[in-house]
């Protein structure tokens, strides 16, 4: 399968602080590929490194064939990478439709001229419609983001994210705070996008990992510890070390049954 999102020899570093020490990762086209870690293992810094949030101090990304390690972020936006943040970026005094409209706009390259309103401009209007028809929030369009419960939010800012067609979605922990009902819309909204796009999924649910992945890589310190499919994963020794402490099959099995009944995660970032 080919590859849409290659990283190799990334580096960065924060002081004597190492984030991410010579870090290899593939995402293969219409592919759902979860990073997960313990608590300072470099999740965040990776999504940051391969957005262009983040210089990094070695290394390169490539995206479709094409070195984009010295571009920033609006320009690796116009070639197809697309991003989710773990706190939200919904502008809650805008509506629904308006927030998704200003996602259009930006794909576009125009400026926030924004006195041109949404409902009557349908460039705008069409798209961020059909886009919120695709997350489930057409009915909600035209309601005041602030009004959006936790679980809506995210599904707005996938819109947005959405709307710009990217061939890539980073998402930083679409699912944290989101009450089960929702997780679940979310959960089969994430695996319906599998044919559209590749996506690199940083998230602390298991049981949404063991469900959506195709692959799973496991970062410590800065470092690939263990990458490929979620069983091998799940059985390596490494693996159950940098979660438990400890090399016991059993109790890794026990808390990712635990994981996968109650829906949420408890391994944090």
């Amino acid at each position: 399968m080919t590859a849409v999102l290659l990283a190799r020899g990334l580096a960065k570093s924060f002081g004597a602080v190492v984030a991410a020490a010579d870090l290899d990762l593939e995402l293969r086209a219409n592919e759902i590929h979860a990073v997960i870690g313990p608590n300072g293992a470099g999740k965040t810094t990776l999504l940051g490194l391969l957005a262009g949030e983040l210089r990094p101090d070695a290394g390169r990304i490539v995206l479709a064939g094409r070195d984009i390690t010295p571009l920033p972020v609006h320009a690796r936006a116009a070639l197809g990478l697309g991003r989710t943040f773990q706190v939200s970026s919904v502008l809650p005094s805008f509506t629904v439709l308006e927030n998704v409209a200003i996602a259009v706009q930006a794909r576009a390259g125009s400026s926030f001229r924004f006195l041109r309103a949404a409902e009557t401009d349908e460039s705008l209007n069409g798209p961020a419609r059909s886009s919120l028809d695709k997350v489930g929030l057409g009915a909600l369009a035209d309601r005041p983001a602030s009004t959006l419960a936790h679980g809506e939010r995210r599904l707005l800012e996938l819109a947005m994210a959405l709307v710009q067609r990217p061939r890539v979605l980073l998402l930083d922990e679409p699912l944290a705070g989101v009450a089960p009902a929702e997780a679940e819309q979310l959960l089969a909204l994430l695996e319906s996008l599998r044919s559209e796009m590749g996506i690199l999924l940083v998230e602390h649910d298991m049981d949404a990992v063991f469900r959506l992945a195709d692959r799973v890589t496991v970062l410590v310190h800065g470092r690939v510890i263990a990458s490929g499919a979620p069983a091998e994963v799940r059985r390596d020794p490494a693996v159950r070390s940098a979660y438990l402490g400890e090399d016991d099959e059993g109790a890794f099995d026990d808390r990712t049954d635990q994981l996968r009944v109650t829906g949420r995660a408890s391994f944090r970032r």
